[in-house]
């Protein structure tokens, strides 16, 4: 182990998700007639789980994990609960589960293969795993990665670190991760009453992370958040959720990709309404830190990824009259 004016980007919130509705319909309409409706409909196999973009000369890719998930109470804890159903019922989710997406972030850059997240493998649901088939999909194998940025410990961020036997499942990588949570995490018994879970889920929570973490140990390197892991990846300090979470900034030469964490869960309930997620270990101070890594994202109109977004989970932060907006990237084919 080794050791501009904020003025010019509020926007009325209306006119924000009225622009985002207009712009599903026009993408509905696209994909509905013309050749595509002419040709023979393929067999359905399962969508693609993987998504390609740059960032200046750094080639980058989102492969989903697949998905978690839990009542939105959870990632709501301050929402009435009367308005928290009715958010939901406006944008079309359902009021009992809500859907979180795993989105892991692989960039190329120096000769080097780097993973952001390694995902949760099955430590919170049989519905997360699939980062190793959606690599195979771009013709990578595990042994093709050669570092791992964690920015912070739980489970659905390091699961897939070890495999079902017990090994490592991404044999040559160094893995970086934030100092604070593991001495908090894995070097002691971490106190978890704040969690809104039953306590049979915090055991089971806190087992996760260790035995994710035990195959690892000696590839382990720590950091503070605020240092640069390698030329273009810069880490951010973004704690409050856990002791020591990072966000990412991904940078080459003009252009910038900030990565969000969980500062966020879902846009609906942290970004377009600004209710505090449940599992944020000091929820004042990730209050503080959501605020201020989100005030930058609008006012320097650095595109987004959000960890748990609906895939890819690309997009931006819009400030309006009410706090934040997302809206979603285009699609780029």
């Amino acid at each position: 182990m080794k050791g501009t004016s904020m003025n010019a980007f509020t926007l009325n919130r209306r006119a924000v998700m009225l622009s985002a509705v207009v712009g599903a319909s026009t993408m509905f309409v696209a994909g509905g007639g013309g050749l595509a409706s002419a040709q023979a409909t393929p067999p359905i196999s399962g969508n693609a789980g993987h998504y390609r973009f740059r960032v200046g000369e750094i080639g980058a890719t989102v492969l989903s994990d697949g998905v978690i998930g839990g009542p939105p109470r959870v990632y709501a804890s301050d929402a009435p609960e009367t308005e928290l159903r009715e958010i939901l019922r406006r944008a079309f989710l359902p009021a009992d589960h809500m859907t979180l997406n795993l989105n892991t972030l692989l960039i190329e850059t120096g000769g080097r293969r780097i993973l952001i997240e390694a995902g949760a493998g099955t430590t919170m649901g049989p519905s997360g795993g699939r980062i190793f088939q959606n690599l195979a999909a771009i013709g990578l194998v595990p042994a093709d990665i050669d570092a791992i940025v964690i920015s912070h410990t739980h489970p659905d961020h390091v699961g897939n670190l070890r495999t079902a036997d017990g090994g490592k499942a991404f044999p040559r990588a160094a893995v970086f991760l934030p100092k604070a949570d593991w001495d908090f995490f894995f070097r002691t018994d971490p106190d978890l009453s704040y969690m809104p879970v039953p306590a049979d889920f915090r055991v089971r929570f806190a087992a996760a992370i260790k035995s994710s973490l035990e195959p690892v140990t000696n590839d382990v390197e720590l950091y503070e958040a605020g240092a640069e892991i390698v030329p273009g990846l810069t880490t951010i300090v973004a704690s409050g959720h856990t002791p020591g979470m990072a966000a990412f900034l991904i940078h080459s030469g003009n252009d910038q990709l900030l990565l969000t964490a969980d500062l966020a869960y879902h846009p609906v309930v942290n970004v377009d309404n600004p209710w505090r997620p449940g599992p944020d270990r000091d929820k004042e101070t990730a209050l503080a830190s959501r605020r201020r890594i989100f005030d930058r994202a609008a006012a320097d109109r650095i595109p987004v990824l959000g960890f748990h977004f609906p895939f890819p989970g690309l997009g931006r932060m819009l400030r309006t009259d009410g706090g934040y907006a997302w809206v979603p990237a285009n699609w780029q084919f």
